[in-house]
C-alpha cells in the first residue's frame, strides 16, 4: 500500500518543475496576494504557480493546523456532500481525498464510506498543503488595503512569539479568498442586538459547550450549522430549544435532493441578473435545509426540542438568564445560539473600511421588483467575470479590479458556494485565467525594458551540413 507521503512526493516529480514565470517584473512586492490558506487558497496558490505566475504569497490569519473551519467553528461529523464531487485536486486524481484515503485505509474502505468524516477531510487538506508546497504565511492577518495607483498596498498584522507587528507589502493583484464569511461576517436576528457574548454567540464563534453541561440552550435557525451546534449541545449535557421561522423544518435524505444540474449551475453567471436575483431570493425564502443525518444526531437526545413557526421577536438579560419573547410565547434559557449564516456587505468588514464605498453592490447594478426585495442580498458585491470588485461609479476607482473575490461572497454572483469542495475545480481555472489576462495586458502597457545585446546564436551547420542540396540535376529513382 503507497503512503500519503510518497504519493506525494511522485505527484511533484510527474507534475515536474513548475514553468517559468512570465509576469514582468516590477517594483512590487508580490504579483498577487492571496488572503486564506484553507482549501481554496491552496488550490488557487498552486494554480497560479502551475500557471506561470511566480511571484504569489498566500497568508492565513491562523497557526498552522488551525486553518479553516474544519477543527474550529465546523462541528458536524462528515461532509455534507457526496465523497465523489470534485475536490481541491483540480482534477488530478493523484491529488484527490479518494487516493489519500485509499493510501490509509483501502479501497474497500473508501467504498464503505457513506460521506466524508470531517476530521479525516481536515487532514487530507493538510496532506494536500504538503503535497502541493504551497507556503502559508501563518498569524498573517490583513487589516487594511490601500489603493496606489497601479498596485494596492496592503497592511498586514504578523503575530509571533514577540508579539505583533504590522507590515506594508504591496501587490499588483489582491484575492480573498476566506471562506463563509467573505467580505461580510455574521448575520445576527435583531434580537440580538447589544445582548452580551456571556449570553449570546453565533455559530462562527469559538463556543466553549462544556459550560453548557446541564443548562437549558436557544438554538435560532433550522439549517446545517444550527443542527451542527445543537447536536454538539446536546452531547455536552445540555438541554437544546431550537427555533425555526418555518412551519417545518426541510431535511435532505440520505441522497441529498439529487445530482446537480452541471448545466445550470456552470452558466449561472451567464444568466441575467434578473434571473440570478430570482433564484437566490427564491432559495433564501424557501429556507436552508439540514441533513437526515444531522437531524438524528439531534434526535438521539431527549433534550432536544423544536419550535416551529416561532420567529424570535425580543430577547433581554434577566437575572443573568435570557428572557425570549418568541411567536410562540416566552421562554427562559441559559444561552443563545445563532445559526442564521452570514451577510456579506463590504462596509462591515474591517480590513475593507477603505474602500468599501466605492465597490457597486448588487442593489447599485439591479432594482428587483417589490416581491422579491432583500435587503440582505441587495448589499452583496456585484462581481465581473473574473470574480473582480466593480465600481460603483465607474472611473471612480479602476484599482477595484485588482481585488478578486473567491469565497461566500461571490454565490450571488456565481452560483455556486464558492469556497466550498464542489467549486474548486470549475472556478480556481476560470479566476486563474482572469488574473493571468489582467497582468499579461497590463504588462504590455509598462515601458519595455532595456535591451540586452543579443547573444549570437550558435550555428549547428556542421549537423545538417551533407544533407544540403548542391544544385547538380540528378535523376531521381529510376
Amino acid at each position: 500500500m503507497t503512503s500519503p507521503e510518497s504519493r506525494a512526493a511522485r505527484v511533484r516529480r510527474l507534475f515536474g518543475p513548475d514553468p517559468a514565470t512570465w509576469v514582468r517584473e516590477s517594483s512590487t512586492d508580490h504579483d498577487v496576494v492571496v488572503v486564506g490558506g484553507g482549501q481554496s487558497g491552496l488550490a488557487t496558490g498552486f494554480a497560479l504557480r502551475r500557471a506561470g505566475i511566480g511571484r504569489v504569497t498566500v497568508v492565513d490569519a491562523a497557526p498552522a493546523g488551525g486553518t479553516g473551519v474544519w477543527t474550529t467553528t465546523a462541528r458536524m461529523h462528515t461532509l455534507r456532500t457526496p465523497k465523489a464531487w470534485p475536490e481541491p485536486e483540480l482534477g488530478y486524481p493523484e491529488l484527490s481525498f479518494r487516493a489519500w484515503y485509499e493510501d490509509l485505509h483501502g479501497e474497500a474502505a473508501y467504498d464503505a464510506l457513506d460521506r466524508i468524516p470531517r476530521l479525516d477531510w481536515a487532514a487530507y487538506v493538510d496532506w494536500l498543503a504538503d503535497a502541493l508546497q504551497v507556503p502559508v504565511r501563518h498569524r498573517t492577518r490583513l487589516v487594511d488595503v490601500v489603493p496606489a495607483g497601479d498596485r494596492l498596498t496592503l497592511v498586514l498584522e504578523v503575530t509571533g512569539p514577540d508579539g505583533a507587528r504590522t507590515v506594508e507589502e504591496t501587490t499588483r493583484k489582491l484575492v480573498l479568498a476566506n471562506g463563509v464569511e467573505g467580505t461580510g461576517g455574521p448575520a445576527l436576528p435583531a434580537a440580538f442586538a447589544g445582548l452580551p457574548s456571556t449570553l449570546v454567540a453565533h455559530t462562527s464563534d469559538a463556543i466553549d459547550f462544556a459550560t453548557l453541561a446541564g443548562r437549558s440552550v436557544a438554538v435560532v435557525g433550522a439549517g446545517a450549522s444550527a443542527f451542527d451546534a445543537a447536536g454538539v449541545a446536546l452531547e455536552h449535557g445540555a438541554e437544546v430549544h431550537l427555533f425555526t421561522r418555518r412551519p417545518e423544518l426541510i431535511i435532505q435524505g440520505p441522497a441529498g435532493f439529487g445530482p446537480p444540474n452541471l448545466g445550470a449551475r456552470d452558466n449561472y453567471h451567464r444568466r441575467p441578473d434578473a434571473d440570478r436575483w430570482r433564484l437566490k431570493v427564491t432559495a433564501a425564502r424557501n429556507g436552508r435545509s439540514t441533513t437526515l443525518a444531522s437531524l438524528e444526531r439531534a434526535l438521539a437526545h431527549p433534550g432536544f426540542h423544536v419550535h416551529l413557526a416561532a420567529p424570535w421577536h425580543s430577547a433581554h438579560p434577566a437575572d443573568g438568564r435570557l428572557r425570549v419573547q418568541a411567536a410562540d410565547g416566552t421562554h427562559t434559557v441559559d444561552f443563545a445560539i445563532a445559526g442564521t449564516g452570514f451577510q456579506y456587505d463590504p462596509r462591515t468588514r474591517t480590513e475593507l473600511r477603505r474602500i468599501a464605498d466605492d465597490v457597486a453592490l448588487w442593489r447599485d447594478r439591479y432594482e428587483p421588483p417589490a416581491d422579491l426585495a432583500d435587503d440582505d442580498l441587495g448589499a452583496s458585491p456585484y462581481l465581473g467575470p473574473g470574480f473582480e470588485l466593480l465600481e460603483k461609479h465607474p472611473g471612480d476607482a479602476p484599482w477595484l479590479g485588482r481585488v478578486h473575490v473567491f469565497s461566500a461572497a461571490a454565490t450571488l454572483s456565481f452560483g455556486y458556494p464558492v469556497g466550498d469542495a464542489q467549486s474548486l475545480a470549475p472556478l480556481v481555472p476560470r479566476l486563474v485565467d482572469a488574473i493571468g489576462r489582467d497582468l499579461f495586458f497590463e504588462d504590455q502597457t509598462l515601458p519595455a525594458a532595456p535591451a540586452a545585446a543579443p547573444a549570437a546564436a550558435p550555428s549547428y551547420r556542421e549537423v545538417y551540413e551533407r544533407a544540403v542540396w548542391s544544385g547538380r540535376s540528378v535523376t531521381v529513382g529510376r
